[in-house]
């Protein structure tokens, strides 16, 4: 009570020096730019004086009035130099490795497909069949003609080689007989092809058709997602550039699962795009469940910042004076026992919770933990260990 009231009484002598209160100093301002400039300056600099007295004051105070008595029961956490790393979290998605259309190589009417969407299929399993009876019909046509062509030639050639008829007969004949074997050989394999395989193993995603329709050459019939092998393709912002090279293995978290895993960068884009300022990265993942789907979202966290042997602490134990200056509570020992030493400090970077100490500490103290919020300087704690105060509790 006697400190409140020794504070309260110098605020009031103070004010009163100061010309009578804000009335006074409102009606005391000046209206053109320097002497407001100069009035400010002189304002700044008793500002700093005051705090400096009140300052003072709070330290003599202390000093007469000790908190004899008056111990705090904290919990203590030691320090200890470490490395810390800053992560920045890009948002990509699952895509998939394979992602294959199914088409035949000739048209015609299909009369089998085979599959259906979600079916798992195996290289090389027989997806759908196309009517060629058409083109059976035309081999049946080029094989007759055939026949009576290679008859001819044989004729011609008897009797050119015993020197009778024209050498011209003789190569039309040769060249007739040539040419049929050559469509013969073509419609067989046109034939071949009126079956339809899988190209690759994975799963119907999509059927693009059905039995009975018409197909013509190119047209996908099913859409095959081989999802056993997975990737993250990932923007990211051109300023983290130097935050990524190829074979630098990141942490992938996918929010859906619950899941984290790790990974190396397989690809690097080489070209900004101009519109978002970003370039694209890509994160082969396995996907022996099949649990990761194709537009699954996915986060990557880029290490953009490291410092090596580092003093680091939580950074809800970091207190700040109406000053704006920074400090934290540690535990020393006194010849009169454990007390709470007020350290004053200066930061760095910060990352879920940690941040950095530049100056202040020197990662062999003793840090107070709980119980920090309401300590005073050199106050007496009592530690105890995180579960005795909660037992206390």
């Amino acid at each position: 009570m006697k400190k409140t009231l020794a504070f309260f009484g110098f605020i009031a002598v103070l004010a009163a020096a100061c010309g009578g209160g804000p009335a006074a100093e409102e009606a005391a301002v000046p209206q053109d730019l320097e002497a407001k400039k100069q009035l400010l300056a002189e304002k700044r600099a008793r500002l700093k004086a005051l705090e400096a007295e009140i300052a003072q004051l709070e330290k003599e105070i202390a000093e007469a009035e000790p908190t004899a008595g008056a111990v705090q029961t904290v919990t203590v956490m030691p320090l200890a130099r470490t490395d810390f790393q800053h992560f920045v979290e890009i948002q990509g998605t699952i895509a998939s490795d394979e992602v294959v259309k199914v088409s035949p190589e000739i048209g015609g009417r299909i009369l089998e497909l085979t599959v259906d969407e979600g079916d798992m299929v195996r290289r090389g399993q027989l997806i759908a069949r196309i009517d060629v009876e058409q083109l059976r019909k035309q081999l049946a046509e080029l094989e007759t003609a055939f026949q009576l062509a290679n008859e001819v030639y044989e004729r011609r050639k008897r009797l050119w080689d015993q020197q009778i008829g024209s050498e011209i007969q003789y190569l039309q004949a040769r060249n007739n007989k040539e040419r049929l074997e050559k469509s013969i050989e073509t419609l067989k394999f046109q034939l071949g092809k009126s079956e339809v395989y899988a190209p690759v193993s994975g799963e119907v995603d999509m059927v693009f058709a059905k039995a009975g329709e018409l197909a013509g050459p190119g047209m996908p019939l099913v859409q095959i997602l081989d999802t056993r092998h997975v990737k993250v393709r990932a923007d990211v912002p051109e300023n983290y550039l130097k935050a990524v090279r190829k074979g630098v293995r990141v942490q992938v978290r996918i929010p859906a699962l619950e899941q984290t895993r790790v990974a190396p960068i397989a690809r690097v884009g080489n070209v900004i795009d101009p519109s978002n300022r970003t370039f694209p990265i890509e994160i082969p993942l396995r996907n022996a469940d099949g649990l990761l789907k194709p537009n699954l979202l996915a986060i990557v966290y880029l290490n953009d910042f490291t410092e090596k042997n580092v003093v680091v602490v939580p950074l809800n134990l970091l207190q700040q004076e109406l000053g704006g200056e920074w400090f934290v509570f540690v535990a020393e020992e006194t010849p009169e026992g454990m007390v709470a030493r007020k350290v004053y400090v200066e930061t760095g970077a910060s990352y879920e919770g940690r941040i950095v100490i530049t100056r202040g500490l020197e990662g062999d103290e003793t840090l107070i933990v709980d119980g920090a919020r309401g300590l005073a300087d050199n106050q007496p704690i009592q530690v105890v260990t995180a579960q005795t105060a909660e037992n206390n509790g």
